[in-house]
């Protein structure tokens, strides 16, 4: 199964994963975020339902994408488009992906300072 880590990362964690990947070490796909806010600020409840949509089904429309969500397809462009940019999915071709079959969540929550 073709499984994506989103995770709440600091750079030096991500410098390591690098690092480690360089050396032969698998790291599986991850695409981090620097803090839990960005993290909200880009996987909305609407994106995240889109995502859900999306993943495990290969290239489609972004009308195909609105049907599957049950949205009009303006406003699932401009979610479509701040995924994009955020790296979340793809365009190809004609069509957008998210290429994976599933989703880890990882971050941890602590007291605040």
């Amino acid at each position: 199964m073709n499984i994506v880590t989103l995770s709440v990362t600091s750079r030096d964690d991500v410098t390591r994963r690098a690092l480690a990947a360089f050396g032969g070490e698998a790291q599986g796909a991850h695409h981090s975020f620097a803090s839990p806010d960005l993290l909200w600020q880009t996987l909305t409840r609407k994106r995240w339902d889109l995502i859900q949509a999306m993943t495990g089904q290969g290239v489609m429309s972004i009308r195909e994408a609105a049907r599957r969500v049950g949205r009009d397809m303006k406003a699932v462009h401009g979610d479509v488009q701040a995924l994009i940019g955020a790296g979340v999915i793809h365009k190809e071709g004609r069509g957008i992906v998210f290429p994976y079959d599933g989703v880890h969540v990882d971050f941890m929550l602590t007291k605040a300072a």
